[in-house]
Protein backbone atom coordinates (compact mmCIF):
# COMPACT_ATOMS: atom_id res chain seq x y z
CA UNK A 1 0.00 0.00 0.00
CA UNK A 2 3.07 2.26 -0.13
CA UNK A 3 2.02 3.88 -3.42
CA UNK A 4 -1.40 4.81 -2.05
CA UNK A 5 0.08 6.53 0.96
CA UNK A 6 2.38 8.57 -1.26
CA UNK A 7 -0.55 9.79 -3.34
CA UNK A 8 -2.76 10.38 -0.33
CA UNK A 9 -1.35 13.39 1.48
CA UNK A 10 -2.06 14.84 4.91
CA UNK A 11 -4.45 17.75 4.90
CA UNK A 12 -2.84 21.16 4.51
CA UNK A 13 -4.06 24.09 6.59
CA UNK A 14 -3.59 27.83 6.85
CA UNK A 15 -1.36 28.94 9.74
CA UNK A 16 -3.52 29.74 12.78
CA UNK A 17 -4.00 33.42 13.48
CA UNK A 18 -3.09 34.33 9.91
CA UNK A 19 -5.22 36.20 7.42
CA UNK A 20 -5.62 32.86 5.67
CA UNK A 21 -7.26 31.39 8.76
CA UNK A 22 -9.77 34.29 8.84
CA UNK A 23 -10.59 33.79 5.17
CA UNK A 24 -10.92 30.05 5.79
CA UNK A 25 -13.53 30.79 8.47
CA UNK A 26 -15.38 32.95 5.95
CA UNK A 27 -15.33 30.10 3.40
CA UNK A 28 -16.63 27.59 5.97
CA UNK A 29 -19.38 29.98 7.09
CA UNK A 30 -20.59 30.77 3.56
CA UNK A 31 -20.36 27.13 2.47
CA UNK A 32 -22.51 26.22 5.45
CA UNK A 33 -25.24 28.49 4.06
CA UNK A 34 -25.51 26.17 1.05
CA UNK A 35 -25.14 29.03 -1.41
CA UNK A 36 -22.07 28.05 -3.42
CA UNK A 37 -22.27 31.04 -5.75
CA UNK A 38 -22.02 33.32 -2.73
CA UNK A 39 -19.26 31.22 -1.19
CA UNK A 40 -16.89 31.66 -4.15
CA UNK A 41 -17.12 35.47 -4.38
CA UNK A 42 -14.26 37.61 -3.16
CA UNK A 43 -15.31 38.98 0.25
CA UNK A 44 -15.59 42.80 0.23
CA UNK A 45 -12.30 44.54 0.93
CA UNK A 46 -10.21 41.36 0.73
CA UNK A 47 -7.09 40.87 -1.38
CA UNK A 48 -7.72 38.75 -4.49
CA UNK A 49 -4.39 36.93 -4.31
CA UNK A 50 -4.96 35.94 -0.68
CA UNK A 51 -8.43 34.68 -1.60
CA UNK A 52 -7.04 32.63 -4.49
CA UNK A 53 -4.25 31.26 -2.29
CA UNK A 54 -6.46 30.05 0.57
CA UNK A 55 -8.94 28.49 -1.87
CA UNK A 56 -6.13 26.74 -3.76
CA UNK A 57 -5.17 25.00 -0.50
CA UNK A 58 -8.82 24.16 0.17
CA UNK A 59 -9.46 22.65 -3.26
CA UNK A 60 -6.18 20.73 -3.10
CA UNK A 61 -7.40 19.16 0.16
CA UNK A 62 -10.82 18.35 -1.32
CA UNK A 63 -9.44 16.64 -4.42
CA UNK A 64 -6.81 14.84 -2.34
CA UNK A 65 -9.52 13.37 -0.08
CA UNK A 66 -11.80 12.44 -2.99
CA UNK A 67 -9.05 10.68 -4.90
CA UNK A 68 -7.87 9.07 -1.68
CA UNK A 69 -11.12 7.08 -1.52
CA UNK A 70 -10.26 5.54 -4.92
CA UNK A 71 -6.58 4.65 -4.63
CA UNK A 72 -7.23 0.92 -4.33
CA UNK A 73 -9.39 1.01 -7.50
CA UNK A 74 -7.23 3.37 -9.57
CA UNK A 75 -4.13 1.26 -10.22
CA UNK A 76 -1.56 0.91 -13.02
CA UNK A 77 -3.47 -2.15 -14.26
CA UNK A 78 -6.99 -0.63 -14.15
CA UNK A 79 -5.83 2.78 -15.43
CA UNK A 80 -2.59 2.33 -17.42
CA UNK A 81 -2.94 5.85 -18.84
CA UNK A 82 -4.36 9.09 -17.40
CA UNK A 83 -7.54 9.52 -19.42
CA UNK A 84 -10.84 11.38 -19.25
CA UNK A 85 -12.95 9.24 -21.56
CA UNK A 86 -11.92 7.87 -24.95
CA UNK A 87 -10.99 11.24 -26.46
CA UNK A 88 -8.76 12.74 -23.79
CA UNK A 89 -5.42 11.53 -22.50
CA UNK A 90 -3.14 13.55 -20.24
CA UNK A 91 0.64 13.22 -20.35
CA UNK A 92 2.85 14.49 -17.58
CA UNK A 93 5.49 17.23 -17.75
CA UNK A 94 6.50 19.67 -15.04
CA UNK A 95 8.86 21.74 -17.18
CA UNK A 96 11.73 21.13 -14.75
CA UNK A 97 12.68 17.49 -14.23
CA UNK A 98 10.33 16.19 -16.95
CA UNK A 99 10.32 18.62 -19.86
CA UNK A 100 8.90 16.40 -22.59
CA UNK A 101 5.41 15.05 -21.75
CA UNK A 102 5.50 11.36 -20.83
CA UNK A 103 2.75 8.76 -20.75
CA UNK A 104 2.23 7.38 -17.23
CA UNK A 105 -0.51 5.46 -15.45
CA UNK A 106 -3.33 7.46 -13.84
CA UNK A 107 -2.12 6.87 -10.24
CA UNK A 108 1.42 7.91 -11.22
CA UNK A 109 0.07 11.01 -12.98
CA UNK A 110 -1.98 11.99 -9.92
CA UNK A 111 1.04 11.36 -7.70
CA UNK A 112 3.21 13.66 -9.86
CA UNK A 113 0.40 16.23 -10.00
CA UNK A 114 -0.21 16.31 -6.23
CA UNK A 115 3.52 16.46 -5.50
CA UNK A 116 3.88 19.37 -7.93
CA UNK A 117 0.95 21.30 -6.36
CA UNK A 118 2.20 20.63 -2.84
CA UNK A 119 5.64 21.98 -3.80
CA UNK A 120 4.02 25.20 -5.05
CA UNK A 121 1.83 25.58 -1.94
CA UNK A 122 4.84 25.04 0.34
CA UNK A 123 6.99 27.58 -1.50
CA UNK A 124 6.70 30.82 0.50
CA UNK A 125 8.01 32.89 -2.41
CA UNK A 126 4.85 31.84 -4.33
CA UNK A 127 2.33 31.31 -1.50
CA UNK A 128 3.56 33.64 1.29
CA UNK A 129 2.54 32.65 4.81
CA UNK A 130 3.10 36.04 6.45
CA UNK A 131 0.30 38.61 6.41
CA UNK A 132 1.09 41.40 3.96
CA UNK A 133 4.00 39.55 2.31
CA UNK A 134 3.97 40.24 -1.44
CA UNK A 135 2.78 37.69 -3.98
CA UNK A 136 5.01 37.19 -7.04
CA UNK A 137 3.98 38.80 -10.34
CA UNK A 138 3.48 35.32 -11.86
CA UNK A 139 1.21 34.16 -9.01
CA UNK A 140 -1.96 34.00 -11.15
CA UNK A 141 -0.19 31.79 -13.72
CA UNK A 142 0.77 29.30 -10.99
CA UNK A 143 -2.79 29.33 -9.59
CA UNK A 144 -4.24 28.68 -13.07
CA UNK A 145 -1.93 25.69 -13.52
CA UNK A 146 -2.91 24.35 -10.07
CA UNK A 147 -6.61 24.52 -10.92
CA UNK A 148 -6.15 23.13 -14.43
CA UNK A 149 -4.37 20.12 -12.98
CA UNK A 150 -6.93 19.59 -10.20
CA UNK A 151 -9.64 19.63 -12.88
CA UNK A 152 -7.89 16.74 -14.62
CA UNK A 153 -8.23 14.61 -11.49
CA UNK A 154 -11.98 15.36 -11.45
CA UNK A 155 -12.20 14.52 -15.17
CA UNK A 156 -10.52 11.15 -14.58
CA UNK A 157 -12.71 10.37 -11.55
CA UNK A 158 -15.94 11.14 -13.43
CA UNK A 159 -14.97 9.20 -16.56
CA UNK A 160 -13.19 6.20 -15.02
CA UNK A 161 -14.48 5.78 -11.48
CA UNK A 162 -17.99 7.19 -11.23
CA UNK A 163 -19.54 3.71 -10.87
CA UNK A 164 -17.27 3.06 -7.92
CA UNK A 165 -18.11 6.48 -6.44
CA UNK A 166 -21.79 5.53 -6.68
CA UNK A 167 -21.24 2.16 -5.03
CA UNK A 168 -19.41 3.95 -2.21
CA UNK A 169 -22.42 6.32 -2.01
CA UNK A 170 -20.08 9.28 -2.48
CA UNK A 171 -21.66 10.79 -5.60
CA UNK A 172 -23.51 13.60 -3.76
CA UNK A 173 -20.28 14.64 -2.05
CA UNK A 174 -18.31 14.44 -5.33
CA UNK A 175 -20.94 16.48 -7.19
CA UNK A 176 -21.04 19.18 -4.48
CA UNK A 177 -17.23 19.45 -4.41
CA UNK A 178 -17.09 19.65 -8.21
CA UNK A 179 -19.86 22.24 -8.36
CA UNK A 180 -17.99 24.40 -5.82
CA UNK A 181 -14.78 23.94 -7.86
CA UNK A 182 -16.46 24.89 -11.17
CA UNK A 183 -18.16 27.98 -9.74
CA UNK A 184 -14.90 29.17 -8.22
CA UNK A 185 -12.83 28.65 -11.37
CA UNK A 186 -15.55 30.30 -13.46
CA UNK A 187 -15.81 33.32 -11.13
CA UNK A 188 -12.10 34.07 -11.54
CA UNK A 189 -11.58 32.69 -15.09
CA UNK A 190 -8.94 30.22 -13.94
CA UNK A 191 -9.40 27.44 -16.53
CA UNK A 192 -9.54 27.85 -20.31
CA UNK A 193 -12.73 26.55 -21.90
CA UNK A 194 -10.81 24.05 -24.03
CA UNK A 195 -9.52 22.35 -20.87
CA UNK A 196 -13.10 21.84 -19.66
CA UNK A 197 -14.06 19.79 -22.74
CA UNK A 198 -13.98 16.33 -21.07
CA UNK A 199 -16.72 17.44 -18.63
CA UNK A 200 -18.22 20.24 -20.68
CA UNK A 201 -21.86 19.14 -20.38
CA UNK A 202 -21.56 18.73 -16.63
CA UNK A 203 -19.85 22.12 -16.30
CA UNK A 204 -22.54 23.75 -18.45
CA UNK A 205 -25.34 22.24 -16.36
CA UNK A 206 -23.69 23.57 -13.16
CA UNK A 207 -23.34 27.09 -14.57
CA UNK A 208 -26.99 27.16 -15.70
CA UNK A 209 -28.34 26.29 -12.25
Amino acid sequence: MERNQKTFRPKKSAPSGSKGAQLKKHIDATLGSGNLREAVRLPPGEDLNEWLAINAVDFFNQVNLLYGTLTEFCTPSTCPTMTAGAKYEYRWADGVTIKKPIEVSAPKYVEYLMEWIETQLDNESIFPQRLGAPFPHYFLDVVKTVFKRLFRVYAHIYHSHFQMIMSLKEEAHLNTCFKHFVLFTWEFRLIDQGELAPLYELVESILKL
